[in-house]
């Protein structure tokens, strides 16, 4: 994979200095931030010079086209995804990658405390004697997913430097926000030709995605009814009191950090308010549909037993749905996984078939028509300030997308 590492690793090192973080509390926008205009425009003036025809949305979508070989312009076409923003969970601005070219196994000190040790992680220890990335712990790294960017990018100059590997009609689609979870608002459906496309957005090598959860946002309002604290006995509402007793209505075994495989939970993403009025935002994740629908009903529910707390107060509940569930909608197209498979074969990938306790860009273009699975890109602990990334791994699923282009161009 050396060939494929020089043609990555330089990238990526060069896009997580971008600071391109979406804002989860400007969502009437897109992107939601200017850096994500920033990276986008290098990387249409990076496709530019190396001869893809490449343009902007107004929107700022990032779209390429790799034209077929000859003799391949009748093979379908295909689409590789990947996204500009990193997560605000955590700083991504002035991000300072540093790479470890032979891992020696012992623990790396970051900024706050932070360590990365293998002793507590078991695929950093498998990486004992590899090359590794990580950021100083000041920020996350950004290899969600500018990994994913790298790899895809890295394939498409291998590929224009092989003429001789024969395919079909290639996309390319880089997206911003997808950390938001706004769901391609202004994705250009109309210009797309795809009838596969991947998201290159996953972690450890061998992780094949092609179902995630289905995702509901709700915004919780809470209206007190506030007076002198002096003569409050029978008159105060506290909102915030409200808000805190309805967040503890949530059952604790049914968080993310009480949940894994395929099992659905409620998040509070986020809190705030005063005396008068609060406000709780709370994400649904479940992989069952109804499951998810009654986890929201759950929600109302809680409301009511709320309103009965603080006589006076009043609770509303506006819940949006922001992605589904792509296992049905991929599974009626099987050999969109099924040559996925085989071109993991193909890069020596052994492909282990898991969920996505999440969400990609993928799963709303599986709504929109397009099946779209998830291929891995060899990062670990994502939204993190010790998030680091294996550069091996990112070789080989930029190795990965040129055999799946190869396997379409042969369908």
């Amino acid at each position: 994979m050396s060939g494929y590492i020089d043609l990555v690793l330089p990238r990526f090192l060069r896009y997580v200095r971008y600071g391109t973080a979406s804002d989860s509390a400007n969502l009437s926008v897109t992107p939601t931030t200017p850096g994500q205009w920033t990276l986008a425009r290098a990387l249409v003036q990076e496709l530019q010079d190396l001869g893809v025809d490449a343009s902007l949305t107004d929107s700022c979508y990032v779209l390429a086209r790799l034209p077929a070989s000859a003799g391949r312009e009748h093979a379908p076409t295909i689409g590789f995804l990947a996204h500009l923003d990193t997560s605000d969970e955590v700083s991504g601005e002035n991000v300072t990658p540093i790479l470890v070219e032979n891992y020696d196994g012992n623990p790396i000190q970051l900024a706050a405390g932070i360590c990365l040790d293998s002793e507590k992680e078991p695929d950093l220890a498998a990486h004992i004697g590899r090359a590794i990335v990580h950021s100083d712990g000041t920020t996350l790294l950004g290899a969600d997913d500018k990994a994913g960017i790298a790899a895809i990018i890295g394939a498409v100059e291998y590929l224009l430097q092989n003429p001789d590997i024969a395919h079909g009609p290639v996309e390319i689609i880089f997206s911003p926000d997808e950390e938001t979870g706004k769901g391609l608002p202004a994705f250009p459906r109309d210009q797309i030709h795809a009838v596969a496309c991947y998201t290159v957005d996953g972690g450890a090598q061998g992780e094949l995605e092609s179902e995630c959860f289905n995702a509901y946002h709700a915004a919780v309002s809470f209206r007190g009814r506030v007076t002198h604290l002096g003569t409050a006995r029978g008159v105060l509402v506290n909102a915030a009191l409200m808000a805190a007793a309805f967040a503890a209505l949530l059952p604790r075994s049914e968080s993310p950090e009480a949940t894994d495989g395929y099992y659905g939970y409620y998040c509070v993403t986020g809190i705030r308010g005063d005396l008068e009025k609060a406000e709780i935002e709370v994400f649904i994740r479940d992989f069952d549909r109804k499951n998810a629908e009654n986890r929201c009903e759950s929600l109302k529910y809680f409301a009511k037993a709320v309103e009965a707390q603080f006589p006076g107060g009043t609770v509303e509940v506006n819940i949006k749905e922001q992605y589904l569930n792509m296992k049905e909608k991929i599974a009626l197209r099987p050999e969109v996984v099924t040559l996925l498979k085989e071109a993991y074969i193909r890069a020596g990938v052994d492909p282990r078939i898991q969920p996505i306790r999440g969400g990609t860009d993928g799963s709303r273009l599986t709504e929109m028509g397009i099946p779209t699975p998830n291929i891995f890109t060899g990062g670990r602990n994502f939204h993190s300030r010790s998030e680091w990334l294996s550069v091996d791994e990112m070789a080989t699923a930029s190795a990965l997308v040129v055999e799946l282009i190869r396997l379409w161009g042969e369908a």
